[in-house]
C-alpha cells in the first residue's frame, strides 16, 4: 500500500507531521538534538518518522519501506522511545508497512514478541486502533481457574445444587456482561464495582431474578424454540428451590464474585479470551451431571485436537448430534472465530464474517433436557446470537441434519443408549432384551452415514457431485475391536460408503473423574467408500496417542501440566500428534499406517512396531508386578507369609 493510500485509511484528519514531506521529527519537539539526547539518555541514530499520527491520548506510529526487514523495526523501537520520552505517550500503536507487497507487522504498547499483534494484516482506520485501548479486561487465565474453585466454594455454602452451578454461573456472567455494556462501564474497576453493588442493594431477588430473564430473553430473541429455552432455563435456575431462597446479600456476593474474580479478567473480543471462558465454563461442567453416568463431558484438549485434524475454518459448518454441553460446538465456534480475525481483511468484514459465524455455522441437538439448558448457555456466553441447539432426538431428526448442511461433524454419542430412542430397522439383530447399545454407539454414525448416503443418491440422479463430510468421532475402543459380529457388520457398512482416515487411541482415563471408559477417536470422510474403484485400499493412519501432558488431581480431574519455563506440556505433545498424522509418519511405537477392512481391529495397538529404545528396567518389574497381581486375583498363586 502507497502512503496515499495508507494516510487515507487510517485518516488523514489525524495526522500530525511537523516537517516538510509530510514527517514528523522528534527533534523539532524536542527543540534541539541536544535536548532530545538528553531526554532519551542517548544520542539517537533516527528522529524523523515517516507517518504519525493521533486521535486523543493514542497515537499510531508508522514506518514504511519497500521491503522491510529486521533492523527496521529496532528503527522504529527508537521512534517508540522517543515518542514516550517527548509527549509522553503511554498508548502507541507502532506499524511496520511494507509498500512492495502490502505486508504490515503491528504492535500495541512497546515493540517486541509479547506486544506483537499477529492478526492485525492490513491497515485499519484511526478509530479501530482507538478502540484497541478501551477494553479494560484483561485475558488472565491463572486468576481466572484459580477464583473459578472459590466460586464454587461459594455456591456450596449458598447451598446451591451440583448439577445447576454451570447453568447459574453462565446465566449470571451473561447479566453481567448485559449490566456492564448498559451502563457504559469500560473498566472493571473499584467505582465499577460500587456502582452494581448499589444497584443489587436496592432492588429486591425477584428484581434481580427478572433482569436475568429479560437478560436471557432478548439474547435468545430469533432463536429456534425460544420459549422452551427460557422455560427450561427458568425451570432448572431461577425457579429453583434452592435458588429462590437466596437472600439479596447472597445474590450481591456472588455476582460481585463473579464481576470482580472472574469476569474482570476475560475479554472475550479476543481468542485468548474465548479460551478462558471456555475453560472457566468447563470447570464448572464438572459439577454437572447427565441423567445417563456413562456419558462424560469431552476434555476442552481433545476437542481442540479433534477440531484442528477436521480442518475448522471460519468457512465451514459444524454439527454435533449429541451436544452435551456444547463442548465441541463452542471449541469450533473459538476455532472459526479466530480464523475470521487472522483474515486480510477490513473489521468491518472480519465484524461481518464473525457474525455469520456465531449465526450460521454452528448446529447441535440433545435430547437429555439439562444438559440441553447447559449447551444453550454455553452457546450464548461465547456470543451465538442464534444458538441453532435443538431439543431431541437425533434419529428423528433426519430434516434438522439435512438442513444444517455440515462440512465437519464432531460427536462424543453415548456408548450405552438405551434401545428405545433408537429405530427399529439398527435393533434388527439385536437381542430383544438389550438394555443398552450394543454397536457402542457407532449406530450414531451409522445413522448419519445413512442419511448423507441417501442424499448422495438424489444428488448423483440430479448429476451432482457427491457430498463429503469430514468426521471424527469418540468411541469406546471397544467399537475399534470389534470383537462381536454385531460391530463388525456395521464397521463393513460404513466402509462401503465412508473412507477411514484416521483412529486414534487416547489416553486411559480421558473423561476422569467422569465415565472411566478407554476412548478412541475416529476419523472418516463420510460420503467417499474407502475402496478406491480400481480396488485399492488406502491406508489408514494409526495413532497410538497415550500421552497429553495432563495429570490426574483430586476434585480436580486431569489437570493440564507445564514445564520448568512454564509452557503447556501438551501444546508440545499436540504439535507432535498433528505433525505425525498430516504427514502420515510412521513412528516406532506411536504410529502405524496399515489397509484395514471392516472385520479388521482399528487400533495402533495392533499394528505399530514396538520402540525397543524407551524400555527400561522399571517397565519389566512394572510388567512382572502386574502379571503377579494378575495370578493372585485369578487365584493361581497364593501369598505365604
Amino acid at each position: 500500500m502507497d502512503r496515499v493510500s495508507l494516510c487515507n485509511r487510517i485518516g488523514n484528519q489525524h495526522k500530525t507531521s511537523n516537517i516538510e514531506g509530510g514527517e514528523y521529527s522528534y527533534v523539532q519537539v524536542a527543540g534541539s538534538r541536544e535536548k532530545l539526547n538528553e531526554l532519551v539518555g542517548y544520542k539517537p541514530k533516527h528522529f524523523k518518522l515517516d507517518i504519525r499520527f493521533q486521535c486523543g491520548d493514542v497515537v499510531v506510529l508508522v514506518e514504511t519501506k519497500q521491503r522491510y526487514k529486521s533492523s527496521d523495526q529496532k528503527q522504529l523501537k527508537e521512534y517508540l522511545l522517543e515518542e514516550e520520552k517527548v509527549n509522553l505517550t503511554k498508548k502507541v500503536i507502532c506499524i511496520l508497512a511494507d509498500t512492495s507487497d502490502d505486508q504490515i507487522k503491528v504492535w500495541k504498547g512497546g515493540i517486541g514478541d509479547e506486544y506483537l499483534l499477529p492478526n492485525e494484516n492490513v491497515i485499519q482506520s484511526m478509530e479501530y486502533y482507538v478502540s484497541l485501548f478501551e477494553t479494560k479486561r484483561q485475558n488472565n487465565r491463572e486468576i481466572v481457574l484459580r477464583n473459578t474453585y472459590f466460586l464454587n466454594e461459594t455456591l456450596h455454602r449458598k447451598d446451591i445444587d451440583e448439577k445447576l452451578r454451570s447453568q447459574f454461573v453462565g446465566t449470571a456472567l451473561l447479566y453481567i456482561r448485559k449490566e456492564v455494556n448498559d451502563r457504559g462501564i469500560t473498566e472493571i474497576n473499584r467505582k465499577a464495582r460500587e456502582t452494581l453493588r448499589s444497584y443489587w442493594g436496592g432492588v429486591t431477588c425477584d428484581r434481580i431474578k427478572k433482569d436475568i430473564d429479560e437478560t436471557l430473553s432478548q439474547l435468545l430473541e430469533g432463536s429456534d424454540n425460544k420459549d422452551l429455552k427460557i422455560n427450561l432455563l427458568k425451570r432448572n435456575i431461577l425457579e429453583d428451590q434452592k435458588v429462590r431462597k437466596l437472600k439479596q446479600e447472597d445474590w450481591i456476593e456472588i455476582l460481585d464474585e463473579i464481576l470482580f474474580n472472574i469476569y474482570k479478567f476475560i475479554n472475550d473480543d479476543t481468542s485468548e479470551g474465548q479460551d478462558i471462558l471456555n475453560l472457566f465454563f468447563i470447570a464448572f461442567n464438572k459439577y454437572t451431571g447427565k441423567a445417563d453416568k456413562n456419558q462424560a463431558f469431552t476434555p476442552d484438549h481433545i476437542t481442540d485436537f479433534m477440531c484442528r485434524i477436521t480442518g475448522v475454518d471460519h468457512t465451514k459448518k459444524i454439527f454435533d448430534g449429541t451436544c452435551g454441553s456444547g463442548s465441541f460446538l463452542v471449541q469450533a465456534m473459538v476455532q472459526e472465530l479466530a480464523d475470521c480475525n487472522r483474515q486480510k481483511i477490513l473489521e468491518e468484514e472480519k465484524q461481518i464474517l464473525r457474525q455469520r459465524v456465531a449465526k450460521e455455522h454452528i448446529f447441535g441437538i440433545e435430547i437429555e433436557e439439562n444438559a440441553f439448558g447447559l449447551s444453550t448457555t454455553n452457546m450464548l456466553i461465547h456470543g451465538d446470537g442464534n444458538s441453532n441447539i435443538k431439543h431431541g432426538n437425533l434419529f428423528e431428526s433426519e430434516n434438522f441434519l439435512i438442513k444444517a448442511n455440515p462440512d465437519i461433524i464432531l460427536m462424543n454419542p453415548p456408548y450405552n443408549a438405551k434401545p428405545i430412542g433408537i429405530p427399529k430397522k439398527y435393533k434388527l439383530r439385536w437381542k430383544t432384551d438389550a438394555k443398552e447399545d450394543p454397536t457402542k454407539g457407532l449406530v450414531f454414525l451409522k445413522f448419519i452415514s445413512d442419511v448423507l448416503e441417501k442424499l448422495n443418491k438424489k444428488r448423483v440422479e440430479q448429476n451432482l457431485p457427491r457430498k463429503e463430510v469430514k468426521t471424527a468421532f469418540l468411541l469406546p475402543v471397544a467399537a475399534a475391536i470389534g470383537s462381536s459380529s454385531l460391530i463388525k457388520e456395521i464397521k463393513k457398512a460404513l466402509l462401503e460408503v465412508n473412507t477411514l482416515e484416521a483412529v486414534f487411541t487416547l489416553p486411559d482415563e480421558i473423561f476422569y473423574p467422569g465415565a472411566s471408559a478407554s476412548a478412541c477417536c475416529m476419523l472418516f470422510t463420510l460420503g467417499r467408500p474407502h475402496v478406491l474403484p480400481d480396488g485399492v485400499i488406502p491406508k489408514t493412519f494409526f495413532g497410538y496417542y497415550k500421552e497429553d501432558g495432563h495429570k490426574k488431581k483430586k476434585n480436580l480431574g486431569r489437570v493440564e501440566q507445564f514445564d520448568a519455563e512454564n509452557k503447556s506440556v501438551w501444546k508440545c505433545i499436540e504439535k507432535e500428534w498433528l505433525n505425525l498424522f498430516r504427514n502420515k509418519t510412521v513412528k516406532d511405537g506411536m504410529t502405524a499406517m496399515k489397509e484395514v477392512k471392516g472385520e479388521d481391529e482399528w487400533l495402533c495397538e495392533a499394528y505399530m512396531k514396538t520402540d525397543y529404545s524407551t524400555l527400561s528396567e522399571d517397565d519389566f518389574q512394572k510388567t512382572l508386578n502386574n502379571f503377579l497381581a494378575y495370578l493372585l486375583k485369578e487365584g493361581k498363586i497364593y501369598e505365604t507369609d
